[in-house]
């Protein structure tokens, strides 16, 4: 049944962006209000010097952005939306939690290591494009920055044969954020996210601070 608003309310979006197009003529006013969904590759970055960096990882994320026309002509605006995402590492850092203490290694002696996180996320793009009220293909230039919300992360490795799993470690941070950059024509485009904010907070191996951020590049679709 959720499943069955959840599309419901897409389509209505989608629906009433497409007749929004129809009714307009060339030089009015227009918005380009926006589902949006990428797929990218992550990487964490500035790890301390004893740990190596993450194996294949991913993110995807989805949501909604309405957008604020600036000027006359439509071709430059501002953005703000509301979405999810979902990150998985990889990863040659042990995290273990013990009494609310989050506790750090490298994993030299784990035979998996992964990393999940699940995120609200609140994108604020500026936006330049050479679309019109009529124009539907164009290129594209997006930049600015998204906050996220960690809603649960879970850090699990195997180590002599034996799972460990720890969810929602006390270290994490939960509000992060980043800037972002993506560019390309009608709905395919290069997308880069750079994380300002460590993931962790207050955190420690070996006497190093762990300032370890993330950095994701890969593809965003724009959907009117």
């Amino acid at each position: 049944m959720n499943r069955i608003i959840a599309f419901f309310i897409v389509f209505l979006l989608v629906s009433n962006s497409y007749a929004q197009k129809d009714s307009l003529q060339l030089g009015d006013r227009y918005a380009e209000d926006q589902i949006y969904a990428s797929i990218t590759y992550a990487q964490f970055n500035d790890l301390p010097s004893t740990v190596t960096k993450s194996s294949f990882s991913y993110a995807i994320s989805t949501g909604f952005l309405k957008d604020f026309i600036l000027t006359k002509k439509g071709n430059v605006s501002f953005a703000v939306g509301v979405g999810y995402g979902f990150d998985f590492f990889n990863h040659e850092l042990k995290v273990s939690e013990i009494n609310n203490t989050t506790l750090f290694d490298n994993a030299t002696n784990v035979s998996s290591n992964v990393f999940k996180a699940h995120n609200l996320e609140f994108p604020l793009e500026f936006r330049w494009r050479t679309s019109n009220a009529k124009k539907y293909d164009f290129w594209r230039i997006y930049t600015g920055i998204k906050f996220l919300y960690n809603l649960s992360n879970t850090f699990q490795f195997t180590e002599n044969d034996i799972d460990y799993k720890y969810k929602n470690v006390s270290a994490y941070r939960k509000l992060q954020y980043g800037l972002t950059f993506s560019a390309g024509y009608t709905e395919f485009n290069a997308y880069l996210f750079y994380g300002l904010t460590p993931i962790f907070e207050n955190s420690k191996i070996n006497g190093e601070d762990i300032n370890a951020t993330i950095i994701k590049f890969g593809l965003i679709f724009y959907i009117l």
